[in-house]
């Protein structure tokens, strides 16, 4: 008898900066989603798919949980909300160098109903076995009902245990996708994306938080794609950080995210940047809309 065909959607929730877009794209074993050090790097809500001949997984990313401060941060929240209705298994991410307590907070809030996996992330960061175990144990005795790891998303340690752990819950049923898709988001999300992780590794403090990226064309030529792509930022001196002295950083921004293009697209690309001042956009709800936080 031929094994069933499982397919259902797997939630990924947690902190912002706990690890939960590098444990996605660990699991997908592609870089689908951007990373950073930096908190608050994801802003929507992103699927990842990985097909396998007995199953489909869909892994949803979601942004680290916040108290709203601006419109922007308000319709970040309402992915989480939305993650939560299609859920059949829950992944919460816990950064395992802060207290569990932190995890408390999210779990109460999150009022999770499905099978639920606590990946305490980052464990390469405690030296100590002992205390390791400790923490392990501590995590286990607070959330008796969900099942409990001990992971590294960065160094891909103990990754091995999700997958099974996941399809323990995982529905009998056929796939939502075609088997060739990667996500349910268009090739231009990802490339507006791309430049706005060059965004967050070159340049500091509010800069990243202030920036969105619109791309206003993409053409598919026959050695290259042509791309323009907007950079929006909320005042007039963001400008001038962002563009640099002589043009400077805005060149590097051009040729670091044109290279991880092309890098993602396996394809020559032209590149154009243009930098536009909108004022307090982040709490405007039509440039909100405008720029793909519906």
């Amino acid at each position: 008898m031929e094994p069933q065909h499982q397919a259902g959607f797997v939630n990924i929730f947690g902190a912002p900066n706990a690890g939960k877009s590098t444990l996605l794209n660990a699991l997908l074993g592609e870089n689908l989603v951007i990373t950073s050090p930096k908190v608050q790097t994801t802003r929507h809500r992103i699927l990842g798919i990985l097909t396998e001949e007995n199953y489909q997984i869909v892994f949803s990313d979601t942004p680290g949980i916040i108290e709203p401060k601006y419109k922007l941060h308000e319709k970040m929240m309402r992915h989480v909300k939305s993650a939560l209705e299609d859920a059949d298994v829950a992944i919460l991410v816990h950064d395992i160098s802060l207290p569990i307590t932190e995890m408390e907070s999210i779990a109460q809030m999150l009022k999770l109903k499905v099978p639920t996996l606590l990946l305490l992330n980052k464990i390469d960061l405690i030296k100590d076995k002992k205390q390791l175990e400790q923490l392990i144990k501590e995590a286990q005795e607070k959330f008796p009902k969900w099942e409990v790891f001990a992971v590294s998303a960065q160094k891909q340690n103990n990754l091995e245990k999700i997958l099974p752990a996941i399809l323990k819950h995982l529905p009998n049923g056929p796939a939502f996708y075609p088997e060739d898709s990667m996500s349910d988001r268009p090739v231009r999300f990802f490339v507006s994306e791309l430049i706005r992780q060059q965004i967050f590794d070159i340049y500091h403090e509010e800069i990243p938080y202030h920036t969105a990226v619109i791309i206003q064309s993409f053409e598919e030529k026959a050695t290259l794609n042509v791309i323009r792509a907007e950079i929006i930022v909320s005042r007039e001196t963001q400008k001038i950080i962002l563009i640099g002295k002589g043009g400077s950083l805005i060149k590097k921004l051009g040729i670091t995210s044109r290279e991880k293009i092309e890098e993602f697209l396996q394809a020559k690309v032209h590149l154009e940047l243009f930098v536009k001042v909108r004022p307090k956009w982040r709490d405007n709800e039509n440039y909100l809309r405008e720029y793909g936080y519906n």
